[in-house]
């Protein structure tokens, strides 16, 4: 089946998890999760993958080993979609792109390319360009100061201090997200900020350290 949206069901159960974060609603609410919240994000990713590049959903449960907060499930479903991510709660519906994290290599390879005259310039403009549609660009764990090496009044310092540059957009729940218009939006996302993840990709790449 085509993608129609997410129904009222989704938000919800999603309410519902959030005042009762335990298995027995979980196991209670299985199918509503299942019908209403995993199957419209499935057929969403089918019908992007073609052109976006391919999806993923995350695992509704949390790791909580390490964690103060054992809840064991999570409040929104996420999935990726090539270089985007999509999210919904009860809320309403979120996308992003970029890069959260940067290992130390591609962090050095970002600050390279951010200092300099022609590809900082370029990564400028294309920030310039995502925030004309209304969708924020910013810094992931900013840094209080400048990082070593670089002035604190460069240009770019701004950009010189994130640790991961990220686009985000968020809607609040509508009645269009019961609709075909939730694919719309997406779409418009990530098409925008494609020259985002181009330049990243270009500039800064995987990271060619082991994985810890």
């Amino acid at each position: 089946m085509s993608f129609a949206g997410w129904p009222e069901e989704a938000l919800d159960f999603y309410d519902g998890l959030e005042a009762d974060n335990s298995k027995t609603y979980w196991l209670a609410h299985k199918q509503t999760y299942d019908t209403c919240v995993l199957k419209p994000m499935t057929e969403l990713l089918a019908e992007l993958e073609p052109e976006h590049g391919e999806g993923k959903i995350f695992r509704p449960y949390r790791d909580v080993r390490f964690s103060k907060d054992k809840s064991p499930y999570k409040t929104a479903i996420g999935a990726v979609v090539g270089d985007g991510y999509i999210q919904l709660s009860a809320r309403g519906l979120a996308a992003g792109s970029g890069m959260y994290h940067m290992a130390p290599d591609q962090l050095d390879r970002y600050r390279q390319s951010v200092a300099a005259d022609r590809s900082g310039a370029e990564l400028e403009e294309v920030i310039g360009g995502i925030r004309e549609q209304k969708i924020d660009v910013h810094g992931h764990e900013m840094l209080k100061a400048a990082p070593r090496g670089y002035q604190p009044d460069h240009p770019r310092i701004e950009l010189l201090r994130c640790k991961g540059l990220v686009a985000w957009q968020q809607w609040p729940v509508q009645a269009w997200l019961g609709t075909r218009a939730a694919k719309t939006r997406i779409t418009g996302f990530l098409t925008a900020t494609a020259p985002l993840n181009g330049w990243l990709a270009k500039h800064v790449g995987d990271s060619g350290l082991p994985p810890r």
